[in-house]
């Protein structure tokens, strides 16, 4: 039978451990490794993941969670890969949703698994995806530039291997599984979705994404901006409509910081920006181009 690794990451993660190991081992059929990724945490990450039975691998410098899930599957015995966040939780059926899949010999590359995203203190949904099967499975590349593939799957453990695992470029470190999601899919992996519910995503206060929204756009600009070279521009209109949110989010974002701050630009462009501040980076823009084209 087909081997499972279940690999976490973690940094200073002792306190939500306990949680993420607790369903792991409660899955009906158990995992055949369990592995944590101890990325130079100060806290004891890797001695509660030892009480619960885990093979801790202690990172020499602290390299961020790519590094640390590159080291993991390299270390890992398993046919097949489980990255994990160390805040986040398994429901008891995971593996054996994951085990229906990984038996066939038509199985994909990468199956993404549903979770819902919740809020770790109220349990209140904010989001469930509902992936299109015939989009994800007809134009993976396309499918991956659309949607906001999250750290939810089960990877051939070769296939990932064959395309280098995650990007470790730090600059991508707030969007490492979109950026790597999009590189599978652009190697030629190939995808499939399980919609039974299986993952809880937990939003928390103090989580690293949440402390860094700017850094999170940032790292979304150099994603897209990888996918758009390795492309040659055969996505430009779905990679530059995600350029586009990403956009709005960092101007909503700067209203909500500091709600009479003004942009630098003209006087023009600064009552622009008041009346439509998410679009009037656009309107100048096309403004500026057409005056360019029409003094040529």
């Amino acid at each position: 039978m087909p081997t499972i690794a279940l690999c976490i990451p973690a940094y200073n993660a002792g306190t939500f451990l306990p949680q993420l190991l607790n369903s792991a081992i409660a899955q009906k059929i158990p995992f055949d490794e369990i592995l944590v990724y101890d990325d130079c945490s100060t806290d004891n990450t890797g001695e509660v993941a030892r009480q619960f039975g885990a093979t801790v691998i202690r990172g020499a410098v602290n390299g961020g969670c790519s590094t640390g899930k590159n080291n993991l599957a390299d270390i890992a015995k398993s046919d097949w890969l489980h990255f994990h966040d160390a805040d986040d939780k398994l429901l008891p059926n995971f593996t054996e949703l994951a085990h229906k899949w990984i038996n066939n010999n038509l199985v994909p590359d990468i199956i993404l698994m549903q979770y819902q995203y919740v809020d770790h203190s109220t349990n209140e949904l904010y989001y469930e995806p509902n992936y299109d099967t015939a989009k994800l499975t007809t134009d993976p590349v396309r499918f991956t530039i659309e949607n906001k593939v999250v750290n939810f799957a089960v990877i051939n453990k070769k296939a990932f291997l064959s395309i280098g695992g995650f990007v470790t470029d730090l600059a991508m470190l707030f969007n490492e599984d979109r950026a790597f999601y999009t590189k599978a899919a652009i190697g030629g992996l190939t995808f499939g979705y399980e919609p039974e519910l299986s993952c809880i995503n937990y939003f928390h206060p103090g989580s690293m994404s949440t402390n860094n929204k700017a850094k999170c756009a940032k790292a979304a600009f150099k994603v897209w901006e990888m996918v758009s070279q390795k492309t040659n521009g055969q996505y430009s209109r779905e990679i530059a409509e995600q350029l586009l949110l990403n956009a709005t989010f960092a101007v909503i974002k700067a209203i909500d910081l500091y709600p009479s701050i003004l942009p630098v630009g003209s006087k023009f462009f600064q009552w622009l920006y008041k009346i439509v501040p998410a679009s009037s980076f656009l309107i100048r823009e096309i403004l500026i181009r057409n005056l360019s084209k029409k003094r040529h």
